[in-house]
């Protein structure tokens, strides 16, 4: 990965364009103008709500903040390309229909692929795959499976274009996930394109119309679902979501309310179960309950939970799930100030999802921060930094 200016360093180059001086943009971002200048010299990190803050009262995309992680040519960039071309092609697909238990293999393996956080392996057969996928659906009369599978497979592409810091692509790929979606009388592909769609404003910092989506789309699955384990899924998945836009919203009585309705539906699992590229049950949710207490400005309560976290991590759930609770702890241990603590809790992201690790923007400003903070003599914490194009 190459190295790319830091969001602080953006932060002052966007400032100083529109002439605004620090305490100026502070007061529009709703922070104090200490907290400004040390995000743009690097002695504290830049939280999503903090880049959305800021990202509206400069008025760029949070993107522009954020900045662009593949510039130039890239083995990423140009995977990035070919998905981009499949994508705007969803309904000329080139490729033949394959056999369907080659296809059922092969979507099984992008999906467990997006689990891993092994990005690279699944950009490579991704454009392949959803010219099959769809191609498959289009020859099949309408069949529900073949459409589900189509879905499928877009939801991977979601994750693999908002990891890879690819808002415009990601916006693309959540309306044919949509349109996928909407021809498979499947109520839960439907929810999974909800999910990805409230996502796509939760990047944008949109919270508010991200939970409008959410509550969309609760209310149209609970008239079409019943009292199941894949309704319990669905609707707790969507509560999840709920959570981390309300959370970053700073509403705390939404959190509480999508939180409590979350552990309800989590409560009638015996452990967590992944469908659809959704994860719901008791592990998961006590990972948003989490980062709910950072986003909220709950520290303390953040470091009691992770604590037994950190001790019994939950065994049922998937490296992108494990790989995010790490970089959460890492987050909330550099607010207590326990430098040796978060890279601790780094290098076990790097470990168990060094892809999402390397990408990862709170990950990286986490990272950034670090490494500011006279910790470079640190072998560990420079080779992460390497990793994530921080340093050259």
């Amino acid at each position: 990965m190459e190295s790319t200016p830091a969001p602080g360093e953006n932060i002052a180059v966007l400032r100083k364009a529109r002439g605004l001086g620090q305490t100026k943009l502070a007061r529009l971002a709703g922070i104090s103008a200490s907290y400004l200048s040390k995000i743009e010299v690097g002695t504290r990190p830049v939280t999503p709500p903090v880049v959305a803050a800021l990202a509206k009262a400069m008025r760029v995309p949070t993107q522009r903040i954020y900045g662009q992680p593949f510039l130039g040519p890239s083995e990423q960039a140009d995977l990035l390309n070919d998905l981009r071309s499949a994508v705007r092609r969803y309904t000329l697909p080139k490729e033949d229909v394959p056999e369907p238990a080659e296809l059922a293999a092969d979507v099984a393996k992008a999906m467990q692929l997006r689990a891993e956080t092994n990005y690279l392996e699944l950009l490579g057969m991704l454009p392949r795959l959803l010219g099959q996928v769809t191609a498959t659906a289009l020859s099949s009369s309408g069949e529900a499976g073949a459409w589900t599978q189509v879905s499928d497979v877009y939801g991977c592409a979601y994750a693999a274009a908002h990891r890879m810091a690819q808002p415009d692509l990601a916006d693309m790929i959540v309306s044919r996930q949509a349109w996928a979606a909407q021809q498979t009388w499947n109520p839960e592909a439907e929810v999974a394109a909800a999910w990805n769609e409230a996502g796509t404003y939760q990047s944008a910092g949109q919270y508010d119309d991200g939970l409008a989506i959410i509550e969309r789309a609760i209310s149209k699955y609970e008239g079409a679902a019943g009292n199941t384990p894949a309704s319990a899924l669905s609707l707790g998945s969507l509560h999840l979501r709920g959570i981390v836009l309300a959370s970053r919203h700073k509403d705390k009585n939404a959190t509480a309310e999508h939180l409590e309705r979350a552990k309800r539906f989590a409560n009638g699992l015996q452990s967590d179960v992944l469908r659809h590229n959704l994860t719901f049950g008791p592990g998961n949710t006590a990972l948003y309950e989490l980062a709910a207490h950072i986003e909220l400005g709950n520290p303390d309560r953040a470091t009691k939970m992770s604590g037994p976290l950190l001790e019994d991590p939950p065994t049922n759930l998937s490296p992108s799930r494990l790989g995010r609770m790490y970089i959460d702890i890492a987050r909330v241990r550099l607010d207590m100030k326990d430098y040796s603590g978060t890279e601790e809790a780094l290098e076990k992201a790097f470990a168990i999802a060094p892809q999402m690790a390397e990408v990862h923007p709170m990950s990286r400003e986490v990272i950034r921060v670090l490494f500011v903070l006279h910790q470079r003599a640190r072998p560990k914490l420079m080779t992460m930094a390497k990793r994530t194009g921080l340093v050259g």
